[in-house]
């Protein structure tokens, strides 16, 4: 990762994923690589890979929109499958998911505030 004057840049391929945990979601089924955490940055920006089998459970959030774009697999969002070049977008508040993946998928997503693990705007309704 550089700084270059205001700008951010990541070679993201250079990134570790980290293991993401979500309330509710399959332990150990979702890594994240989190390209900008910052806010003040620029968008939250993270790419979301699901495990084959696992699941998110339907949730929504109050502190800003979501944005996914798929990157590769098969990304299932309320049970409609999207595949590599899809997009979907959620408002503040609006309930999504559950999501999941049969074989596996990598989810570029997009948010205006970052969702900490450790104290997350993330409000399971399952």
């Amino acid at each position: 990762m550089q700084i270059d004057g205001e700008s951010l840049v990541v070679q993201t391929g250079q990134v570790e994923p980290v293991p993401f945990p979500i309330p509710g979601a399959t332990e150990g089924g979702v890594t994240a690589t989190l390209v900008n955490v910052d806010a003040d940055r620029g968008l939250v920006t993270t790419i979301i890979h699901i495990e084959p089998g696992a699941r998110i459970p339907a949730h929504y959030h109050n502190d800003g929109p979501e944005a996914h774009y798929v990157l590769s697999g098969d990304f299932i969002n309320a049970g409609e499958t999207l595949m590599p070049g899809a997009f979907v977008t959620h408002p503040t508040g609006v309930v999504h998911g559950p999501h999941e993946s049969r074989t596996g998928c990598s989810i570029l997503t997009l948010q205006s505030a970052y969702v900490d693990p450790a104290n997350p705007d993330f409000h399971i309704v399952e």
